[in-house]
């Protein structure tokens, strides 16, 4: 397994010896790794890898079986289900490839909806600001219905935006959309990440992964490899070979 190290900054998200079964099936195989603020990590594999299941584990959203997920310098483990919500909710944000809108809001509500329920004070500029930001100001009344796929996506980075969260998790965000939305998609992202906050993208989009600054390929549960501003072809190579690996793993000697 090759691995390259990045330069020391403040970790923001870290695993170590992390596992996770479902029922006799391990999905995770003791992955350990950190995640630095101002990062842009993607994770990629084959299907069946664990990559969705890593981000849960990381986000905590799901429990690992064994080993430890610590956020801002925080243990999840030990902490009792309102401490963990209230940590997702101050320091956490997600982008999932169902967008999670509300249908009966219109975009401004949508954006506006989890300040306010964490009983924040934004002003309306503010909301107004986060939705300027990915292009949809002009669309602010409107409802997700009335809006593109790829619009209602950019309606929820806004509201990530909003919150400023110091990481972003995003479970394959691009999935359902065209091309073009997919980059404006993916360019809100790259952006996120570098003003100081983190951001860790789950993907099987293999040139959306090569954006990032980091990629790691998932194979069989495990780290296969770790690559460091890959061009797209490398990304795709390192994965080849994950999914080679994992079909020799499961076949056993001949």
């Amino acid at each position: 397994m090759t691995r390259t190290t990045p330069t020391t900054r403040t970790v923001v998200a870290e695993a170590s010896g992390l596992t996770k079964d479902f029922g006799s099936v391990a999905v995770l195989r003791g992955i350990s790794l950190s995640i630095q603020a101002g990062e842009f990590v993607s994770v990629v594999g084959p299907s069946g890898s664990g990559k969705s299941t890593l981000l849960y584990c990381l986000s905590g959203l799901e429990p690992p079986t064994t080993g430890q997920v610590s956020l801002m310098g925080t243990p999840l483990g030990p902490l009792r289900r309102n401490a963990l919500a209230r940590l997702r909710r101050d320091h956490l944000g997600f982008v999932f490839q169902s967008y999670n809108l509300i249908p009966s809001m219109s975009a401004w509500e949508n954006v506006a909806l989890p300040s306010r329920l964490a009983k924040r004070r934004i002003p309306e500029s503010a909301v107004d600001a986060a939705l300027e930001r990915v292009g949809l100001r002009a669309q602010a009344g409107q409802r997700p219905s009335e809006l593109s796929g790829g619009q209602q996506q950019r309606v929820a980075i806004a509201r990530v935006l909003l919150a400023e969260p110091d990481i972003v998790f995003a479970d394959e965000p691009t999935g359902a959309l065209d091309t073009a939305s997919g980059a404006q998609v993916l360019a809100l992202l790259r952006q996120a990440a570098s003003g100081g906050r983190a951001v860790v993208l789950v993907t099987h989009d293999l040139n959306a992964a090569a954006v990032a600054d980091r990629v790691l390929v998932l194979g069989d549960g495990t780290i296969h490899q770790e690559l460091l501003k890959p061009a797209p072809e490398e990304v795709f190579a390192a994965v080849n070979r994950a999914t080679e690996e994992a079909g020799h793993a499961a076949t056993g000697p001949a």
